[in-house]
């Protein structure tokens, strides 16, 4: 048993100073007055949480780990919101990586993931197989979410015509299926398998039907990106008469076990058929400002939609994501004190952990799962820390948490990853990353290499280029957002 003791604690609902908390295997035994906790139980190891404070593991219900491989270029390269529209997010693809090196991109992403206090995270990608023992590994609990389509020929947000490969949607339900097979339980239902489908003008009516099937046959979770973009919009009523939330309702594809990924450029009719079907929303707030657009954060909620929050692309900071929808939604409303910090904190932790269909999680409570951070209160920036919460979310820094937990079992203390060699994984993720765009721009001379790129080392051997391009398990690598 473990105690964290004389410490301030936000459990989610309340705000307890001089607090304690006793965790016992994977579950909160206790929370108190640190006195009444001590007497109890007398020969528990002790931490001390003095000048620390305890709130709820963050969850991120919307993410990409291998994006960490585009950070800094394709947060400035989005596309029109006005047509005329052509597809994708970025004139530049993202490099394509060997097995092994998307492994290790995504560590990195896990690894800043854990240092903002993230313990939950919903990844939705394609080939994760590549990396699922890795995942495992960081001892971050996960909603692995292998993603499915069958437009071909192009990306999102194209109101060309829709050219649709039945091979490519079926490989993609067979990906999840495997994936499920393997993974799906482990590490005593710490890893939970998603299914995902791409978008909706990237997937046929046949092909979302299939998946909700699977979704429900395999009682699991399902994301879709959802009104992301304005070119996604467009394609879909260009393919479909409908607006992108009327065509999923009108699949069936839409209940309250689907995250429905941004929502972002969404009719007030959109928002109340979600929240008709208890839509959970991955409110991507970073990555909303970075692209100059935003859900109606408010409108969704009133209308029975569950909000929780997501990093997105390139960025696992969710204590960025926290504070940037805070800010997002108050510009938004035109209003300086709604919503409150305290709402901020639930969408990125308990909500999330709500959309992740973990209802004992994300919340401080004897009995819920030990999912939990501490962070240094004795900090310039912090300092007076009269009303936690508050100063967490208007100040606080991913750089303050010292300590996260999952499962009753520590990832990080006093600073120190414990489930990663975080060294090795930055010194190799950086060379990656310069290998990776060397060959991308070295094959692709027609593209165009952003301003003030880092110098490109000299191409390395044909071989290794030809692996890279292949070796990501088979079939395409979409762009992914």
């Amino acid at each position: 048993m473990i105690l964290i003791t004389n410490t301030t604690i936000a459990t989610g609902q309340a705000v307890l100073f001089d607090a304690a908390i006793a965790i016992e295997g994977k579950r909160i035994a206790a929370i108190g007055p640190s006195a009444e906790i001590l007497a109890r139980f007398p020969g528990a190891e002790r931490v001390d949480g003095t000048g620390r404070a305890v709130f709820p593991g963050l969850a991120n219900i919307h993410t990409h780990f291998v994006m960490t491989l585009a950070r800094g270029v394709f947060e400035d390269l989005s596309p029109p919101h006005k047509p005329p529209f052509s597809g994708g997010l970025s004139p530049i693809p993202l490099p394509p990586l060997t097995a092994q090196e998307q492994a290790v991109m995504c560590q990195l992403g896990a690894l800043e993931a854990i240092r903002s206090g993230t313990t939950a995270v919903l990844e939705d990608a394609t080939h994760i197989e590549n990396y699922a023992q890795q995942m495992v590994d960081t001892g971050l609990r996960m909603v692995l979410a292998e993603r499915s389509w069958d437009r071909v020929g192009t990306s999102i947000g194209d109101p060309g015509p829709f050219l649709r490969d039945a091979a490519v949607g079926a490989d993609g339900i067979s990906r999840t299926r495997k994936l499920h097979a393997k993974w799906n339980g482990a590490d005593e239902g710490r890893i939970q398998v998603g299914v995902s489908a791409w978008g909706p003008d990237m997937c046929s009516p046949e092909l979302l039907r299939e998946l909700r099937a699977l979704q429900q046959e395999l009682d699991t979770i399902s994301t879709i990106h959802l009104n992301q973009i304005w070119g996604e919009v467009a394609a879909v009523q260009a393919h479909h008469n409908m607006l992108p939330t009327e065509y999923l309702e009108s699949v069936g594809f839409l209940h309250d076990r689907m995250v429905g990924a941004h929502c972002r450029c969404m009719t007030n009719i959109e928002e109340k058929i979600l929240g008709k079907h208890r839509v959970n929303v991955a409110f991507n707030s970073a990555i909303a400002a970075r692209r100059g657009l935003s859900p109606r954060v408010c409108e969704l909620e009133a209308a029975g939609c569950n909000i929780g929050m997501g990093s997105d692309n390139m960025s696992e900071d969710m204590v960025e994501v926290m504070r940037t929808g805070l800010f997002m939604e108050r510009v938004r409303r035109e209003d300086g004190r709604n919503p409150a910090p305290e709402e901020a904190l639930r969408w990125a932790s308990r909500n999330g952990y709500q959309a992740m269909g973990v209802r004992d999680g994300g919340w401080l409570t004897e009995g819920n799962l030990a999912d939990l951070i501490m962070f240094r209160t004795d900090r310039a920036h912090l300092v007076p820390f009269l009303r936690p919460v508050s100063v967490f979310v208007h100040q606080g820094q991913a750089a303050d948490i010292d300590h996260v937990m999952v499962d009753g079992k520590w990832l990080m203390r006093e600073g120190r990853m414990l489930t990663m060699d975080e060294a090795a994984v930055v010194r190799e993720a950086d060379a990656i990353s310069s290998r990776a765009w060397s060959r991308l721009f070295h094959a692709n001379p027609h593209l165009a290499i952003p301003e003030g790129f880092r110098p490109l080392p000299p191409e390395e051997a044909g071989a290794i280029a030809a692996v890279a391009l292949h070796d990501v398990g088979a079939g395409p690598t979409p762009p992914t957002a």
